[in-house]
């Protein structure tokens, strides 16, 4: 069942596996560090090539950056496994893939911040200069050692925590070729974590760290899960869904980190009374309503005077 729900995320999002699934597996059912990222990297592994060949189909992938990713993230995945290693039998591995996996956890938590923050500086500039001839051009021109780079940090993590191939790579691309479409950077981040993670699952699998018992159960319910989250995808509120996985992240990564109950629930009162203030003031900074309803509903009636009919599936942002 946890994993049914993870999956359902994974289909609306795009994130979430491993820096769902992982904490899940270790806070709630006291599945050992190790395990847990073995055998979510195991079920990824399955899961990702289903959404990939969707934007396959759909040409929504820029097969050159996933080569340059690829490059750098396969065998940075394997370094990760051989890093955890490294770090000594038993006990010290437990704690340093605990400590690995509440820093990428949080990690994930910014990043997925500074996302929309991007989303919502790339909105502002359509504004400003629309059609612009630099945005199609951006796409076709791979920068090979900055994505093999970013390649590699990312193989480094997934490969040691299984959280970031659908987050900190992602971030990665957006800053890296800013005028990507959506739905381009979604198919490339899916496609690129395909030999990222089976790699990655390929080292803990050599390594011995993968239980079966545990691996079979989270495929049972993830892949119905994606299924019928990427059917939801297109009707339900996504933004919604990252800022309740942002905070999610947060609270995970803190308790992986050791942090009290009390500090953890000040952090998180903290946050869900601060964040809201921030961004709306970072929305009117920028030219935008505070509110993306009053944004929604502006647009709304611009749409009617102007003489044509929507509805706030197709022109609302959610994102934001």
């Amino acid at each position: 069942m946890a994993a049914f729900g993870v999956g359902i995320v994974v289909g609306l999002t795009g994130m979430g596996g491993g820096a769902l699934m992982t904490p899940a597996l270790v806070l709630i059912f006291g599945v050992p560090p190790l395990a847990a990222v073995s055998s979510d990297l195991v079920a990824s592994a399955i899961m990702k090539p289903v959404g990939s060949l969707v934007h396959l189909r759909r040409k929504t992938v820029n097969l050159d950056l996933v080569k340059w990713l690829a490059v750098g993230s396969v065998p940075a995945a394997f370094c990760g496994v051989l890093i955890l290693k490294w770090m000594g039998p038993g006990q010290a591995v437990q704690a340093g893939v605990q400590i690995a996996l509440g820093a990428a956890l949080l990690l994930s938590a910014f990043l997925l911040t500074v996302r929309s923050y991007i989303r919502l500086l790339q909105r502002v500039n359509e504004r400003t200069a629309p059609g612009s001839p630099a945005a199609e051009s951006e796409v076709l021109r791979p920068r090979p050692i900055p994505t093999i780079l970013l390649g590699v940090v990312g193989g480094v993590i997934v490969g040691m925590t299984s959280v970031g191939s659908g987050s900190i790579i992602i971030i990665g691309l957006m800053v890296l070729y800013p005028h990507m479409k959506t739905n381009q950077l979604v198919g490339t981040d899916l496609l690129q974590a395909v030999p990222l993670v089976a790699a990655a699952a390929l080292g803990h699998t050599f390594f011995g760290d993968l239980d079966l018992g545990l691996t079979i159960p989270l495929l049972i319910g993830s892949v119905p899960g994606v299924f019928l989250g990427a059917q939801l995808s297109s009707r339900l509120n996504g933004g919604f869904i990252r800022r309740a996985l942002a905070f999610v992240l947060l609270a995970s990564g803190l308790k992986m980190l050791g942090v009290s109950n009390q500090a953890t629930g000040l952090i998180l009162a903290v946050a869900l009374v601060v964040a809201p203030l921030i961004w709306m003031a970072l929305r009117h900074r920028h030219g935008l309503p505070a509110l993306v309803a009053t944004e929604n509903h502006q647009r709304r009636q611009m749409a009617a005077s102007a003489g044509g009919s929507t509805g706030t599936g197709s022109t609302g942002y959610h994102d934001n």
